[in-house]
């Protein structure tokens, strides 16, 4: 084998690890917002099971919220072929929202297969409304343990560490952007709706005040008109 041949094969080899490598890394539960997910505010997240296995499928779905920064109100969306259980905790110090008192709040969520699961080379995503966010922390770690049809159980329970390498069985993380002043779900959205109106209203004034321009520009044009006509009228009649 020539010195090319063997540089080619060990740049295949190195390649093909690269693959390997960045496909395990990435092939595991994580959380992802679907908009933004701000400090004191409300939002719907989606947890994301790929299965990492040939020979077996994802049946259930564990997820433990954090017991630090409870959150009263976890709303799982239905999604078809799985059942959804949502388990509540005393908390050791209650929670006081909109001028209510909280002693308990959700502490896991568990999907579990009814008709469906998630098979080798795919994946399934799991929508859930979260709040109240909150308001001094950045980011939220959701331990999650996978189980499939075969019983094996793969536990992604290891808090990432910032400036550490990846951890082998990462914890979904949710990290926190900054509070928008608006605590309600839609408060974005209604901006945004008050803000086209305002920019409609505007344009619409902006046209009609051309309109109104060009109206008048069109008489004076007219009148110019008559008057040239006249006079070219009364010259010839001279």
């Amino acid at each position: 084998m020539n010195v090319s041949s063997r540089i080619a094969l060990a740049a295949g080899v190195a390649a093909s690890s690269v693959v390997l490598l960045s496909g395990t890394a990435f092939a595991h539960v994580g959380v992802e917002p679907q908009g933004e997910a701000a400090k004191g505010g409300y939002a719907t997240v989606n947890f994301k099971v790929p299965n990492e296995r040939d020979n077996a499928s994802t049946v259930k779905l564990e997820v433990t919220l954090p017991t630090d920064t409870p959150m009263a109100s976890v709303m799982p969306q239905p999604v078809p072929g799985w059942t959804v259980k949502v388990d509540k905790a005393k908390l050791a110090k209650p929670l006081d929202m909109h001028g209510k008192k909280i002693t308990e709040a959700p502490s896991k969520i568990t999907w579990t297969a009814d008709g469906s699961k998630i098979g080798p080379g795919q994946f399934q995503q799991f929508p859930v409304s979260l709040g109240q966010l909150p308001e001094n922390a950045d980011k939220l770690v959701f331990k999650a343990l996978q189980t499939y049809d075969n019983k094996e159980v793969v536990r992604w329970i290891e808090e990432p560490k910032d400036g550490a390498p990846e951890p082998e069985a990462p914890a979904p993380v949710l990290k926190l952007s900054a509070a928008t002043g608006d605590h309600h779900a839609g408060g974005s959205t209604a901006a945004k709706g008050h803000d086209t109106e305002k920019n409609a209203e505007s344009a619409a004034a902006s046209t009609d005040t051309t309109a109104r321009v060009l109206g008048v520009g069109g008489i004076l044009v007219g009148a110019a008109g008559v008057a040239f006509g006249v006079l070219a009228g009364r010259r010839r009649s001279a």
